[in-house]
């Protein structure tokens, strides 16, 4: 089977949505680089350039792995293209053009600074995980981080995406040219104010000049959401089978996805807006929206969908006890607890979220969702708690929703199944403790600060909305969900 390429392009035509500026023998330039050329970014940052290709302009990517070759392996041969298989009631397929070349920095450094140097690269954007950022627990760069360390040594090429953008920074800065402006695509709170400071507070331990020249540069926060599943055989063969053509790395995603960004980039800039980008004057607040009214009740999904023994989101989410669980949830505790961004309909988001969940053609797993809780519930649910006790609002369900975490961490220490979490011994060993009393279970559970900080342990209000919850689930989980919602 032939594979996927320019040469090949035409043969699709009438099949698939397809780069029609390829087919006219347009290739664009690269005004743009990204660093993490993973399957988020394929499915997020690169549809939403390839819709502005579409309207014109030299914003073709060039995609930068830093370490592992195997994006660029499979994309280069096939002249950048991929397959992106939307999954919805209907599937839909379509052909990205808009990566041009897919660099490695570990092989590829000198190519790699000289296109992040070039005049003509005005973006560079990033998904490269939040511990890629090398940041400390307040949020600011880490100079006794190892990889750091070595970077700032300049002894040899740099290894961290911030040692890089320096360097490449720092020769725009002595050849003349702007800064390039930065974006940030991490689920990273204050994301692009925290890489801004990374980067001006690396540029500092080299030239102080320098890192005051980079003060001008450009790093908006954003806001980023869609779920992109693994790319695994089947994916694959269902995309060889459609196109009648081989390509080595498809990827598939929800047909759902949101892009935020703070309205602070140049005037020339791709033509994200017409994509559906949304510029906004406080990204915050849609990302506090995103964190009460999708990661929130997620979260509660998979530890009582796991205690419950479902094993995807759309499988729980067939359980009419559980979605008036989470129906409730969100109108009595988590829309009371934060004010929404007026360009956001939270009654539509909310209802478009509860959908997505139903996507029976998105595999997605509970206790893939339920890893980290240790880092995810300071972020996701006891931020409401807080701001709940403090307005006098409900905690009822969002204690259920912890709850369901202790009893999920006690069901992991009595399986064989691994804890995946940061924190993973400290917490088996708090519920190897545990004897099924809520009273002392609980607070067993609140002793640890670092989930729970030195506040909640001693809130009367939050420990006997947690215990009552915690007690009802010790005596099951199918009636606990009754007396909360009165579904049988």
């Amino acid at each position: 089977m032939q594979p996927l390429s320019n040469q090949t392009l035409s043969s699709l035509q009438g099949k698939v949505t397809l780069p029609d500026y390829r087919l006219q023998a347009r290739q664009p330039g690269i005004g743009m680089v990204h660093l993490g050329p993973g399957a988020f970014f394929r499915g997020h940052q690169a549809w939403y350039t390839e819709q502005a290709l579409k309207q014109g302009g030299d914003w073709g990517i060039c995609a930068v792995s830093m370490r592992s070759g195997e994006v660029a392996k499979a994309l280069n041969p096939q002249d950048g293209l991929y397959t992106l298989v939307e999954l919805d009631s209907a599937i839909r397929y379509q052909v990205i053009g808009a990566v041009q070349k897919v660099l490695v920095a570990a092989e590829q450094y000198a190519e790699v600074l000289a296109q992040l140097s070039a005049a003509e690269t005005r973006f560079v954007t990033l998904t490269i995980t939040e511990k890629g950022y090398c940041l400390n627990a307040a949020g600011e760069l880490d100079l006794q981080h190892p990889e750091i360390r070595q970077d700032l040594k300049r002894q040899t090429q740099p290894i961290t995406a911030i040692g890089l953008l320096v360097t490449a920074l720092q020769a725009r800065y002595q050849a003349g040219e702007a800064p390039f402006c930065a974006i940030s695509c991490d689920n990273l709170t204050d994301n692009g104010h925290k890489l801004k400071r990374a980067l001006v507070r690396f540029a500092r331990e080299w030239d102080p000049v320098f890192a005051s020249w980079l003060q001008s540069m450009k790093s908006p926060c954003t806001m980023v959401d869609s779920i992109t599943p693994a790319t695994d055989d089947a994916l694959r063969q269902q995309v060889a089978n459609e196109l009648g053509l081989a390509d080595a790395w498809p990827i598939k995603r929800e047909s759902f996805l949101q892009w935020v960004i703070e309205d602070d980039l140049p005037a020339e800039r791709p033509d994200w807006q017409s994509a559906g980008v949304i510029f906004a004057a406080d990204v915050s607040a849609f990302e506090k929206a995103k964190l009460r009214l999708l990661n929130a009740p997620h979260s509660t999904l998979a530890y009582l969908g796991c205690l419950l023994g479902y094993e995807t989101v759309s499988d729980a989410m067939q359980d009419d006890s559980l979605v008036a669980l989470i129906k409730r949830m969100i109108a009595e505790d988590l829309m009371p607890s934060f004010r929404a961004p007026a360009e956001l309909d939270t009654g539509q988001y909310s209802a478009d979220i509860l959908q997505r969940f139903q996507n029976p053609a998105i595999r997605h797993l509970l206790a893939q969702i339920a890893w980290d809780g240790s880092q995810k519930l300071p972020m996701r649910l006891l931020p409401a708690v807080r701001d709940n006790l403090a307005s006098g609002s409900s905690i009822r369900y969002l204690a259920l929703a912890v709850a369901a975490w202790c009893r999920f961490i006690c069901l992991r220490q009595q399986s064989t199944v691994p804890l995946v979490d940061p924190l993973a011994e400290q917490l088996l060993a708090v519920a190897a403790s545990c004897t099924g009393d809520a009273t002392a279970d609980v607070a067993r559970f609140l002793r640890l600060s670092a989930v729970f900080g030195r506040d909640l342990a001693t809130e009367p209000r939050f420990v006997e909305a947690l215990t009552e919850a915690y007690q009802h689930l010790t005596d099951g989980v199918v009636s606990a969900l009754s007396h909360y919602t009165g579904v049988a």
